[in-house]
């Protein structure tokens, strides 16, 4: 089969109609890693009637324990559907092993670090090419901390990013227990007895994580521990980044709370950055947690103009409060 790029390998999986929506999944091979079985799934939603016609291409990375159906119902719901009703140009990652992308090899050995070295880089690399413009970049919980990585990191720089959205994301709460050498050494061997972390066992979500995401979350809060890998130090790294940066944390949520999404923004050199705290306190309807801050009908009126109002002005409207 031909390739859908002059890259690397990509398939064209599936071409389909979903009312007024066009989905279009491919599937990347880029070979860029040291397992070279790695294959990503990277849907692209856009209106069907707009002639060919694309505009701002958009990149959308799902948390743990998700996939891409976290952004785009098989009703056509989502904040995918909606950013491609807005004349944005959608496209839907799914990480090593979640939804439509096969388990690689080394799959049990995943971590963030290769996320961000190898996968956003190459998902970069092939938007470009296929969109000719620069793309945009929103990530939930973990998928925020990839993408912070992957700038920390300069893995993705001001030709791959026009701007980084992180709803959800944070590295800095602090896990007294871990700090404990025979505590996190206890944990450690625990889960190297683990291939995978079961999303429906922990009733967390629909998809597993491989055990190397656990064991370098472990290292990332142990009493020594730091946000990079042997590589370099991300948060560090953070410093230096001028890409424009929105962060969103919600007074519910106590998985990551605000004022550690507001650490991870405060972190960054961008001279363009803003915070956004949903919450009653601040005007919003409803404290929002973890995942309400963008899957409920509270989030589509009041969260989901503001994405828009970000990707098209790189600034927040004027809020009565913003926390």
């Amino acid at each position: 089969m031909q390739s859908s790029s002059e890259l690397f390998p990509v398939a064209l999986v599936s071409a389909e109609l979903r009312g007024d929506l066009s989905e279009d999944v491919y599937r990347l091979k880029p070979g860029n890693s040291p397992d070279r079985s790695v294959e990503l799934a990277l849907t692209r939603l856009g209106l069907h009637r707009s002639e060919g016609r694309r505009g701002t291409p958009v990149i959308l990375l799902h948390g743990s324990f998700s996939n891409r159906r976290f952004w785009y119902s098989p009703k056509g719901l989502g904040l995918g559907p909606y950013l491609a009703r807005a004349g944005f140009d959608v496209w839907i990652a799914e990480m090593r092993g979640h939804g439509l992308s096969p388990r690689n090899q080394a799959y049990r050995h995943n971590r963030v670090a290769d996320y961000a070295r190898y996968d956003l880089p190459a998902i970069a690399a092939f938007v470009r090419e296929q969109s000719d413009q620069v793309p945009h970049w929103l990530g939930h919980s973990l998928g925020g901390i990839t993408l912070a990585a992957a700038l920390g990191g300069h893995y993705l720089g001001e030709a791959e990013a026009a701007s980084a959205a992180l709803f959800g994301s944070q590295v800095s709460r602090v896990y007294w227990p871990l700090k404990l050498p025979p505590l996190e050494w206890g944990g450690r061997l625990l889960l190297k007895r683990l291939a995978v972390l079961s999303g429906a066992g922990l009733k967390r979500g629909p998809e597993d994580e491989p055990i190397g995401v656990a064991l370098e979350s472990l290292r990332w809060h142990g009493l020594f521990g730091r946000f990079g890998d042997a590589g370099g130090d991300w948060w560090a790294g953070l410093s230096e980044v001028q890409v424009p940066l929105l962060a969103v944390g919600s007074a519910g949520d106590h998985q990551d709370p605000p004022w550690a999404c507001r650490k991870l923004l405060e972190q960054f050199g961008s001279a363009r950055r803003e915070f956004l705290h949903l919450g009653r306190k601040n005007g919003f309807a409803e404290d929002y947690g973890h995942i309400e801050m963008l899957l409920s009908k509270s989030a589509q009126s009041e969260v989901w103009p503001l994405v828009v109002h970000w990707l098209q002005q790189l600034c927040l409207p004027e809020l009565p409060v913003r926390g």
